[in-house]
Formats: C-alpha cells, structure tokens, sequence
C-alpha cells in the first residue's frame, strides 16, 4: 500500500467487514461514493466497494502476474494494470463500465471521517 498513490491510501480502510463498509457507505456517501478494503475471504485480495442504492456493490481486486486486475467470471480475459490507482482511475473514468461496474464518482476519503464517532468506531476495527 505505501507505493500506492494518494487516492488509495486515502480510501483504503483496512480490515473493516463488508457490515460496516455498508455502513460507512450509507450514512457518509451516496451513489458512486466507493472504498477500498481488505478481502475478508482472499488473502493478498482487496474490495472495492462502491455504493448504487440501494445496494452497496463489492469487487475484488486481485494481483496477477500482469498487475491488479477486477476478478470477473472464468472465460473473460480481465484488463490488467501496474498500480491500483490506476485500476482504480481507469474505472473512474468510464461512466457506463462495459465491465458492469457501477459507477466510481466521488472516493470516501477516510481523513474527513475520522472526527466522527463512527469513524473513530471503524479505525479501532482496523486495528
């Protein structure tokens, strides 16, 4: 994580469950806010969790031997890149993904949150 750019190290919140992901999302974003955290089942693996009400969607980013790549079904060739940063503008910048990923509009940067209770909640969890 310290090679990655600023973007990421801002949305990345660690070991926090997909419950409180959903949370955080709910109360604090709104369509298109999004998050990066930890796979809760693969390790090495991380999710990128985006909000489209009134679901909270989750897309594990997994590394190959070409870069980060969005994990989809067996069969489809996935896009790969260096950093996740740049996974992460790329998805950005495609309003209609033909991936079928929702929309990537605005990142809940985990500095403006850590003056709440609930973010202070969510950091301790981390640990």
């Amino acid at each position: 994580m310290e090679r990655e750019g600023t973007l990421v190290r801002s949305i990345y919140y660690g070991r926090i469950g997909s419950e409180a992901t959903e949370r955080l999302l709910e109360r604090f974003g709104h369509d298109g806010s999004f998050l990066l955290r930890d796979s809760e089942t693969v390790r090495g693996a991380y999710c990128l969790c985006v909000r489209k009400a009134p679901f909270v969607h989750n897309y594990r980013l997994v590394r190959s031997t070409h870069g980060w790549c969005l994990q989809q079904d067996p069969g489809v060739r996935p896009q790969s890149f260096g950093t996740l940063e740049t996974l992460i503008e790329n998805y950005r910048r495609c309003a209609a993904s033909d991936d079928g990923v929702a929309p990537l509009t605005e990142p809940l940067d985990k500095t403006q949150l850590q003056n709440s209770s609930f973010g202070r909640e969510c950091f301790y969890m981390e640990m």
